[in-house]
């Protein structure tokens, strides 16, 4: 077999099928492939199978990348409100789970049937399964880019890389986008896996592998990032929302700062108590729960943690309030891109132009959505990024 189209998307995901969307209605013939058999099963896994589809307050602060200026266009050229009102046109109801956050009331799968159905009426046309095996042009001087595939050859005027990163590589994550780039001499940025778990340090205490399951408010800061959310101790290390955030921030042999008491002025709460004879974890557990009281006083203060308020000198308890706004862990890893929503780094954003996500070097090569070096913070920015790039790519592909 042998078919030409004036585009081809790589990576029926969220950036692809927006972008195939945004293309067809201009009229293009558009095709989009997928090496796998099932339809955006990131979309349909996504916010515990409700799809978290955007964020009301995305804005380029919530996005990292080695240039954080890039994003600013195609976010602004769409935006949160535009793809809410897409969902509305489908009847799709929603509600706002945390402040901005947004989730589809009954089935991610909503999401993926209104992209399916937006694609259809665009005119776009799909291959799936369909590998590709190799990529080239039809000249050395540029020309028409020539796919091989498993179901024959195909052949477009403008070739857009949707593929993603390498994140939940159970699902089908790929190298596939890194390595196109690579192959037509454009820059990669390091990635690794980003919102994702981390491991414990090899000095934490052992006894907080028995605490999984504990959740505790709390605000964790690294590398210039900080996040106040909740906090989640599991069997291997440091999970939940907080700990998901500061993820892209935490760099190896770097500790995270953790404030456990956020609200509260640690050192005089302690000194109110200094006289009393409860024990220190009884204390704590007025504002921490109870088991994670017991263990942390154990780590911090060893075989004192028995004894009573009024043992402890007013020095003591100001390093014991330190430790409560400041307690530092320096994880051993993260729990890779098995566990990762979503990967940082990607295409470097300097080859690529901001306004039309093509390659600079390579007339007719897009890229988009999580492939780029551009990476949102959790809570339906990424699917954001996603929609806006597709969007930007869409108008001129």
């Amino acid at each position: 077999m042998f078919l030409k189209k004036d585009v081809i998307v790589i990576g029926a995901g969220a950036a692809g099928m927006m972008c195939a969307i945004e293309a067809g209605k201009r009229g293009r013939s558009v095709l989009l492939l997928d090496h796998a058999s099932k339809l955006a099963e990131k979309i349909r896994i996504s916010g515990g199978g409700r799809c978290n589809f955007t964020n009301r307050h995305s804005r380029p602060e919530h996005f990292l990348s080695h240039n954080p200026h890039f994003c600013r266009s195609a976010l602004a050229r769409f935006t949160p409100q535009d793809f809410i009102a897409l969902v509305e046109k489908h009847g799709i109801r929603y509600h706002e789970k945390k402040p901005g956050q947004l989730f589809c009331d009954e089935s991610s799968q909503q999401i993926i049937e209104l992209l399916r159905h937006e694609c259809e009426a665009a005119g776009v046309t799909w291959q799936m399964p369909c590998r590709v095996n190799n990529v080239s042009r039809a000249n050395a001087g540029g020309g028409r880019f020539m796919l091989e595939t498993d179901r024959g050859t195909l052949s477009a005027e403008t070739l857009v890389i949707a593929t993603g990163g390498l994140s939940i590589p159970q699902i089908g994550a790929s190298s596939f986008g890194y390595r196109i780039a690579e192959q037509f001499k454009l820059s990669v940025t390091p990635v690794r896996p980003a919102l994702v778990p981390l491991i414990f340090g090899s000095e934490h205490p052992a006894g907080f592998s028995t605490l999984s399951g504990i959740s505790i408010d709390a605000v964790v800061s690294c590398n210039g990032g900080r996040f106040r959310e909740n906090l989640l101790i599991t069997h291997r290390g440091l999970s939940g929302p907080a700990i998901l955030q500061i993820s892209s921030y935490w760099r190896p042999g770097i500790p995270l700062h953790i404030d456990l008491l956020p609200d509260i002025d640690a050192a005089s709460w302690l000194s109110d108590h200094r006289h009393g004879s409860a024990r220190l974890p009884s204390l704590l557990a007025q504002h921490l729960p109870r088991r994670f009281a017991e263990a942390w006083t154990q780590a911090i203060v060893g075989e004192r943690s028995e004894v009573p308020m009024n043992r402890y000198s007013h020095k003591d308890l100001e390093q014991i309030a330190t430790q409560l706004h400041d307690w530092k862990i320096i994880p051993d890893g993260t729990a890779g891109y098995k566990k990762a929503e979503v990967t940082l780094g990607g295409i470097d954003t300097r080859e690529l132009s901001s306004k039309t996500m093509e390659a600079k070097k390579v007339p007719g090569l897009y890229f988009i959505g999580e492939v780029i070096d551009v990476t949102g913070h959790l809570g339906g920015f990424n699917f954001q990024w996603a929609w806006a790039s597709g969007y930007a790519a869409g108008q001129f592909v």
